[in-house]
């Protein structure tokens, strides 16, 4: 790792947080492959829920892009206080939660339990870890070290894919996920050093506003990680689209005020080797749109094989970026005041 990582602040190491990837998802297997499934091993399942908020939140969307080309059933992933009205006793719930206090997860997890759901808890020690001990639950441990959700991404979403392999429901899972820690390692190593891809890309998006493009699979998760982290840790906008939807409205929206928009703007474009074709082609027609209307279209590649290994690697290369651009701005990435300012306004009204 570097010895002087570039941030003039990081009150709660936020670096070293990012750094430490790789190794939290190792440790996030061992964890997941440790817990007892008796009980949920019994029953036969049609239809997957994950359910979370912000940086616990997005475990939802990993598992929805990387149980697509895997399993039959369908993963529906909830970020709000309730649950789809199909939720019985044949659905899967994973209740996510870093701190284990989210209202929504908690909410949503009692909604799951009153319909006798089986749930499966991934949570730090708050209501849900005691609620997942009351109604008997697996509970998986989310570290006590983590100085925010967003820095549990490997702790949060590596879970629920191994409890779901274990089940019979998502084959060959810990393989990959093994084999993208390795790949994981390599990219930390480059990223942390001066002069990395990351701090290269963030001096080029500079003071501009990130837009982000993905598509479904591993980039849309990633695209979605970039838009939340340079949110959170850069207190910067930033926003994300998807192919091949964006081609079918965003693309029709610049043709005007490009005289504001090259000044603002920088489309960041995440690509992946297992892109479908003609998604591959829509990309470099939209790119090719773009580049007179935005300051920067930036191109970024992973040269990871795996669609599990290609989401991990773009999400770390997008956290050390927020990170650089933090660090630019002399902003200390790790505290979020306005969120908790949110909370204290929800406690206190009584609706």
């Amino acid at each position: 790792m570097s010895a002087a990582p570039p941030l003039p602040v990081d009150s709660l190491d936020m670096w070293g947080a990012t750094a430490g990837l790789p190794e939290q998802i190792d440790e996030a297997i061992d964890r997941a492959a440790r817990i007892d499934l008796e009980d949920v091993g019994r029953k036969a399942f049609d239809a997957i829920v994950v359910c979370g908020m912000g940086g616990s939140g997005i475990a939802g969307d990993v598992v929805a892009a990387l149980a697509w080309p895997r399993t039959r059933l369908p993963v529906h992933v909830v970020k709000d206080y309730g649950l789809p009205r199909y939720v019985g006793e044949s659905t899967l719930v994973f209740a996510v939660s870093c701190s284990g206090d989210t209202e929504e997860t908690v909410a949503a997890a009692e909604d799951a339990r009153a319909r006798g759901a089986s749930v499966v808890a991934v949570s730090g020690k708050g209501t849900l870890a005691g609620l997942a001990t009351q109604a008997g639950w697996p509970i998986i441990p989310v570290p006590d070290d983590v100085p925010q959700p967003r820095a549990a991404f490997g702790a949060l979403s590596v879970p629920p894919l191994v409890v779901l392999e274990r089940l019979g429901l998502l084959d060959g899972m810990e393989r990959l996920l093994r084999d993208a820690v390795e790949t994981l390692s390599d990219s930390r190593d480059a990223l942390v050093r001066p002069g990395s891809t990351a701090q290269e890309l963030a001096a080029r998006i500079g003071r501009t506003t990130p837009l982000v493009h993905g598509a479904r699979g591993p980039t849309g998760v990633a695209a979605l990680r970039w838009k939340t982290q340079v949110n959170e840790n850069a207190k910067s906008p930033a926003f994300y689209s998807l192919q091949p939807e964006l081609c079918h409205n965003e693309v029709a929206g610049w043709g005007q005020h490009g005289d504001v928009t090259r000044q603002t703007l920088t489309a960041i474009v995440l690509r992946f080797r297992g892109e479908h074709p003609r998604v591959a082609r829509r990309i470099e027609l939209a790119e090719q749109l773009m580049t007179e209307v935005v300051a920067n279209v930036l191109d970024v590649r992973t040269d990871a094989v795996s669609d599990v290994a290609a989401l991990f690697d773009l999400t770390m290369l997008g956290d050390f970026v927020s990170l650089h651009l933090a660090a630019a701005g002399g902003v200390d990435p790790g505290p979020v005041p306005v969120l908790g300012e949110l909370k204290r306004h929800l406690a206190e009204w009584s609706g």
